[in-house]
């Protein structure tokens, strides 16, 4: 079964917010991952890299790693604001 795309053909809808949140908090793509992995999520630089490119999904998992790591809600990291 295919996975789902947007008309844009976008994987996710975190990407932009994933990387203000990593910018806002100063933190490369490498170190996103090193916390990551410390928590004890299998993520490395490349993953970030491919989300942040519209490239990969990201599992619910992922999903509540990145709330966790950020201190933000699903809501505020799916959330399509500019």
């Amino acid at each position: 079964m295919p996975k789902p795309k947007s008309q844009s053909g976008c994987k996710n809808l975190i990407s932009w917010n994933l990387i203000q949140l990593r910018q806002k908090h100063n933190l490369s793509q490498r170190d996103l991952a090193y916390k990551l992995q410390l928590l004890g999520y299998d993520i490395d630089k490349n993953v970030i890299t491919r989300i942040e490119t519209q490239k990969r999904y990201v599992t619910d998992i992922e999903l509540q790693a990145l709330c966790k790591i950020f201190n933000v809600t699903f809501e505020e990291l799916i959330s399509q604001s500019e």
